[in-house]
């Protein structure tokens, strides 16, 4: 395996934190969460004990886990606007609309040329960017992905739209690590997503 691909995995580990879903997996062993404290007391350990970069079989766990991904996140690329959110959107310092130019020229692209490279109708990503319409979570991901964006403008763009990274998540630890560490060459990127079969952010692939 790849060396990117082996600190992904090693990442995945440290980062995921669906404990039902892990917890479910054959060969999984339950940590004590009680102990004795120094003072004599019962203290309780962080839940993050409970991941898998804490179990002795990890790696096993993890390639049971990988063979039950299936990805069910939500696939529209969009979601409409409320007339109560439009006003309200007028008197807000920070909206989607509003934070886009900034965060795409820090990585030295246009709404036009982000456009190009997403899976997206025309016609909606212009609303999007007008803020007629707002991006669902997998079109923030995907954006910030082919446009080789910074962490935090990723980040901000998520919040105005009611969203952030979330642990729980496969789709969301994967991205996260991509951004966070620049890993955008396609094949790479790709490799990473397939990985952990990711396959609904709208990101438009050569022919």
């Amino acid at each position: 395996m790849e060396n990117y691909l082996r600190e992904l995995d090693d990442r995945f580990c440290e980062q995921y934190s669906d404990y039902v879903r892990l917890s479910a997996l054959e060969g999984y062993v339950m940590p004590d969460t009680l102990y004795v404290a120094p003072d004599g007391n019962i203290a309780r350990r962080d839940s993050s004990v409970m991941r898998l970069c804490y179990q002795k079989e990890k790696d096993a766990l993890l390639r049971k886990l990988k063979d039950g991904i299936a990805d069910t996140s939500f696939t529209f690329n969009f979601c409409f606007r409320s007339l109560r959110d439009k006003l309200s959107d007028r008197r807000r310092k920070y909206t989607f609309a509003k934070l886009l130019p900034g965060a795409l020229k820090h990585c030295g692209e246009t709404a036009e040329s982000a456009g190009e490279k997403l899976d997206i109708e025309p016609r909606f990503w212009k609303k999007i960017v007008s803020g007629k319409l707002y991006p669902e979570k997998n079109t923030v991901l995907a954006l910030a992905l082919v446009c080789r964006m910074q962490t935090q403008d990723c980040a901000n763009l998520l919040n105005v739209c009611g969203f952030s990274f979330d642990d729980t998540s496969v789709r969301d630890v994967i991205a996260h690590y991509l951004i966070e560490h620049r890993i955008f060459n396609e094949e790479m990127r790709d490799n990473c997503l397939a990985e952990y079969r990711i396959t609904n952010l709208p990101i438009k692939r050569g022919n």
